[in-house]
């Protein structure tokens, strides 16, 4: 069904929640609930209605909103799966010894990576976030480089040729990307082509390579091709929440951590 029509046989409700979606990238049941004067329960119903069109994505405590083509902005994806990226961050800094050299590509979920690590001591970081160097920045024990290129205003990440050409001058011990969606085969996808560019040099250049991703991603569509399966040597997710993915993993010789604890749809 197409979203065109999809949308037409909603409910003026299902319209608004949708309209609401779209300005602030992610709401919960609960405040739908008393925005609209009806049950979490009804609520509840309008996202299930919602996600079944592909308008919507099912997250924990309530949905965000489903996009094929262009990613939420930056302040919206910062709220989706808050304490999934914090520990998502935690369990991959534990994977990082001292005086080891790694990547830290674009993402949310990178940035919890980069608060995880701040306090550590002898590591050499490269990066095309500005926001995880102001992250490291104080630190005297960590030498942090910034990938030059251009500056995406939206998000403080850098992208393009440029960027991507000065992470071919390293080696790293460890790369830690993130991905905004992984199709049903495992392939990781994004939005931007010049961000991709990126992370296919920070993929080519690293020894071990670390894919953080909550479990919302699981259930995005992204245009733009990253990389396979085949080419990640341990996902660290909150949870993955099919057999298939699990077997996937297995199939590619990945390594999974799941940080847990399993969230439940609200």
């Amino acid at each position: 069904m197409s979203d065109d029509r999809a949308q037409r046989l909603l409910s003026r409700r299902q319209q608004d929640i949708t309209a609401l979606l779209r300005e602030t990238g992610r709401l919960a049941v609960e405040d739908l609930a008393a925005r609209f004067s009806v049950t979490p329960q009804t609520i509840r119903r309008d996202l299930n209605d919602l996600a079944e069109a592909r308008l919507v994505t099912r997250v924990h405590g309530g949905a965000i909103i489903a996009s094929g083509v262009e990613n939420l902005a930056y302040d919206a994806r910062k709220q989706v799966a808050q304490a999934a990226k914090r520990r998502i961050g935690e369990a991959a800094a534990a994977l990082i010894p001292d005086n080891s050299s790694l990547f830290l590509n674009l993402g949310t979920t990178t940035e919890e990576v980069a608060r995880a690590i701040a306090g550590r001591a002898g590591l050499m970081v490269v990066t095309n976030n500005m926001n995880v160097a102001l992250e490291l920045h104080r630190n005297d024990s960590l030498q942090v480089i910034v990938a030059g290129g251009t500056l995406r205003p939206s998000d403080g990440g850098i992208v393009g040729r440029l960027a991507a050409d000065a992470f071919r001058q390293f080696k790293a011990d460890f790369a830690i990307i993130g991905t905004s969606a992984i199709d049903r085969d495992g392939t990781l996808l994004d939005y931007d082509l010049r961000e991709v560019q990126v992370s296919r040099a920070i993929i080519e250049n690293a020894r071990r390579v670390v894919l953080v991703t909550d479990s919302s991603k699981f259930t995005r569509r992204a245009p733009v091709r990253i990389a396979r399966l085949e080419e990640i040597d341990i996902l660290v997710t909150d949870r993955l929440p099919t057999p298939e993915l699990a077997a996937l993993c297995r199939n590619a010789d990945v390594e999974v951590i799941e940080t847990g604890p399993l969230d439940t749809e609200g």
